[in-house]
């Protein structure tokens, strides 16, 4: 016990010295308390087999004008409030450690992306409204499950040499997944519908290309799964029997089917719309920008049915990332989460009777060819 305390004395001895040494330091630090200079909080930690008891440690502490807040149990630290110029006497000294502000942590922010309000799907998650319960199915090239926000539940590939649908080596369709159901949590993005069920139906591969016949198996693949939404990011120049017939028999069966219209832009009169767009079956999505102004690479035509957010899209992206993408792409994951939000508040709402909700409620922008029935509002077509 004697040579412990003749230890600590030398160390309470060789710091009070080298505070001295610093008689400014000292002085100000006296003075602190009485003219009321500002104390910080601040971690100290003493170097290994220093610290000394608790009381001495506290005079010492007191000597420099601050005080004790706390004494850490398990690790040579104390927690104190002392003013900055005693502080930065301190870290000098070899008997301490570090010197380490006490700043505050914040939670992670979690971004909320300009589509969410502008469609009004915030009124939708204010009423509790969050898509619990509804099967998404993204058709695209693939989804990256093991990102931190989002919930993967489940999926297919239909891509030969590329097996696993939770891989997603382009990216794009990991960025559609999470405009539509993007976690409520402290980090990222928030979706449309963020307690929607996830599932990856890989039909495009690493290169964002695939066949007629892989997008037709994917949507069979959704029918037998009872998925109530489909989101198709995808489009061609040219129509096919085969998948016109898929695209019909998911809407028969009671799916809401949903495809980007293109990225075509506007040719004088011409309609530019892609398919499976413009089936009958498919809701065709354009994309606006931020002001309601059809973005220019958004196709155009008769079948246009209505339009949501396209340009500056932020999303998930592989490997726990985050991007800004543009594109009819990013509009049409809007409507999916919107359609999945009308689905989770009426669940005995049929296919038929949501998408008229959407068409029907959409906020006019101008002429139809252009801008379909408007940009959808979730929160008119959940009254």
């Amino acid at each position: 016990m004697k040579k412990w305390m003749k230890s600590f004395s030398a160390i309470l001895i060789a710091i009070l010295a080298f505070s001295l040494a610093f008689g400014s330091v000292s002085a100000d630090a006296s003075s602190s308390s009485a003219v009321g200079v500002a104390k910080k909080e601040y971690l100290i930690g003493f170097a290994k087999g220093n610290k000394a008891s608790a009381q001495s440690s506290e005079n010492l502490i007191t000597s420099l004008g601050g005080e004790v807040q706390h004494t850490f149990d398990y690790m040579e630290v104390m927690e104190v409030s002392l003013p900055e110029k005693a502080a930065e006497a301190l870290k000098k000294n070899p008997n301490i450690e570090f010197v380490e502000e006490n700043v505050e942590v914040f939670a992670s922010a979690q971004t909320v992306p300009w589509g969410i309000p502008h469609i009004k799907a915030n009124t939708a998650h204010a009423q509790g409204v969050t898509g619990s319960g509804v099967r998404v199915a993204v058709l695209d090239t693939g989804i990256d499950a093991n990102h931190v926000d989002l919930n993967v539940r489940g999926g297919a590939s239909f891509i030969s040499g590329e097996s696993n649908p939770y891989q997603d080596g382009n990216g794009h369709g990991t960025h559609v997944a999470g405009t539509v159901a993007a976690l409520n949590n402290s980090t990222g993005v928030l979706g449309v519908a963020y307690n929607a069920d996830l599932y990856a139906v890989k039909v495009l591969n690493s290169s964002g290309s695939g066949t007629l016949s892989g997008i037709a198996q994917g949507i069979e693949w959704s029918i037998s799964n009872g998925m109530h939404v489909i989101n198709m990011s995808l489009g061609a120049s040219s129509g096919s029997t085969a998948l016109q017939r898929a695209c019909d028999n998911a809407y028969a069966r009671g799916i809401v089917v949903i495809a980007a219209a293109g990225n075509s832009g506007a040719i004088g009169n011409q309609n530019t719309i892609g398919y499976p767009a413009r089936y009958s079956s498919v809701i065709a999505v354009g994309a606006v920008s931020s002001n309601n102004t059809r973005a220019s690479f958004s196709s155009v035509g008769n079948e246009l049915e209505v339009m949501a957010p396209g340009v500056s899209i932020l999303s998930t992206t592989p490997g726990n990332n985050y991007a800004s993408f543009n594109g009819t792409s990013m509009a049409a994951p809007h409507v999916a989460g919107a359609a999945a939000l009308i689905k989770a508040k009426y669940p005995n709402m049929t296919n038929v009777q949501i998408r008229d909700r959407l068409r029907n409620t959409a906020t006019y922008l101008g002429t139809p060819f252009y801008y379909g029935n408007g940009v959808i509002n979730v929160e008119r077509a959940l009254q």
